[in-house]
């Protein structure tokens, strides 16, 4: 996949992009806690580099349809870089410092949707699952990465030069996708391309809502990231065990994504319900508080199954959306995603409260396994009404040869007493019901 200088590009710019996010996370967190002695403005700017990216997915994706996607992650890029350096000059009220925050992290939705939906032209369908793999590995290891260097940084220099350098990266990524990447036009221009995958539903709808429901069950497995701190205190861990609940996640989905580009199996429907169900069954056994390693490796299980099932949604909806909507698709996929980790951290922490952190993160998990259970039945009686509908009797033109012949007529005419001709009548039991090919979910 990395051969693939098209893909080498993106990937490398993303790299960046995301190395530089986490240091400006903890520079930010730093700078503002310095200067205001405030733990819950440290909090709120740093819950400001997340929250407006879900708007910025909502309501910006449809420019990766509209526009060059190659163009939009360029711009987008620049955007941002203006933006982080405009965060690194001294004396920036705090106010306008959490606009420009805000801001940038809005930034973010488009860059993502242009992104998702680039990659499949890119590296190709039958590709795309190694190189989702890929990204999503590498990914975990930038952010790990990047929160321990930011940490490093500021043991030498001010939050500033930090921010300075996240415009670095930005500008960094822009100039790489722009030299790396080949200029294609905007596929709002195009046009659509039909859906054929074979086991898709007759509506590309009726296949899509499942996918969404699935990814937003990733929200449950990350639930005991979020209670990583009152999880190891139940423990007796202290803050190393802390540091090693919340590196589990990631380091499990880094391994999962590795082991599944390695396999190389074409995802399946059957194969994404099975690894979100799974996902969830390590958790269950997190109810009973065992011990520091026990966990480390439960939590990694889970990190891993989730991310792999995650990226075989992703596979599964490139190949039900058309690219002309692909950007918007994937735009609201990731921001549905972020939403969903969200509200699940929340939920659990206040169901913590109630039983304690080992019985949440056990409810989140058997949460998870029934919902992604319920999923599967749900999708399967959609696609058992839509391969009711293919079988419906079809009668085409030859099949109405015979009925012809016996009653001596044409097969496209029938001949009236008087010598008139008209069309011929359709054979008993009416024509059929055609296939949907419209992919307006009608």
């Amino acid at each position: 996949m990395a051969r693939v200088p098209e893909f080498r590009a993106l990937w490398l710019a993303e790299l960046l992009s995301i190395l530089g996010d986490q240091l400006a996370r903890v520079a930010l967190a730093v700078l503002v806690y310095g200067r205001t002695s405030s733990a819950m403005l440290a909090a709120l700017t740093y819950a400001l580099t997340f929250a407006p990216a879900v708007l910025g997915g909502a309501f910006l994706s449809g420019l990766a349809d509209r526009f060059p996607r190659r163009a939009v992650l360029v711009v987008t890029d620049v955007v941002r870089a203006v933006l982080a350096a405009l965060m690194a000059l001294p004396g920036v009220p705090l106010g306008v410092l959490w606009t420009f925050v805000a801001l940038l992290s809005m930034a973010s939705g488009p860059f993502k949707a242009a992104q998702l939906s680039l990659l499949p032209t890119v590296v190709g369908k039958e590709q795309y699952v190694s190189a989702m793999s890929l990204r999503a590995a590498s990914t975990q290891v930038a952010q790990l990465a990047g929160f321990a260097c930011g940490g490093l940084l500021l043991a030498v220099v001010p939050p500033a030069a930090v921010l300075g350098l996240n415009a670095g990266t930005f500008a960094l990524s822009a100039l790489i996708v722009l030299t790396g990447v080949r200029a294609r036009p905007a596929v709002a221009a195009q046009p659509e391309e039909p859906v054929s995958r074979p086991d898709a539903p007759v509506a590309p709808f009726a296949g899509v809502l499942p996918i969404f429901a699935m990814v937003m069950l990733v929200g449950l497995f990350v639930v005991p990231e979020g209670l990583a701190a009152p999880y190891g205190d139940a423990l007796g861990a202290g803050p190393v065990g802390v540091g090693l609940l919340m590196a589990a996640d990631p380091l499990g989905s880094a391994l999962g994504a590795w082991l599944l580009a390695r396999r190389g199996s074409t995802p399946t429907w059957h194969s994404m319900v099975l690894l979100a169900a799974l996902a969830g069954v390590p958790l269950l056994f997190c109810s009973a508080g065992p011990a520091l390693v026990p966990s480390l490796i439960l939590w990694a299980v889970t990190g891993g199954l989730s991310t792999a099932y995650l990226i075989q949604a992703q596979a599964l909806l490139v190949e039900l959306v058309p690219d002309q909507r692909r950007g918007l698709v994937m735009g609201r996929l990731a921001t549905s995603l972020y939403t969903s980790q969200g509200l699940a951290v929340v939920l659990g922490g206040a169901l913590s409260e109630l039983t304690g952190p080992f019985r949440a993160v056990g409810g989140a998990g058997l949460l998870g396994v029934v919902l992604a259970s319920c999923v599967g039945v749900w999708w399967g009686r959609g696609r058992s009404r839509a391969e009711n509908d293919r079988a419906e009797p079809h009668m085409t033109d030859d099949d109405q040869m015979p009925l012809m012949r016996i009653s001596g007529t044409s097969s496209r005419t029938d001949t009236s007493a008087d010598g008139d001709t008209r069309p011929a009548s359709p054979p008993i039991g009416g024509q059929g019901r055609p296939l949907s090919t419209s992919n307006d979910g009608d």
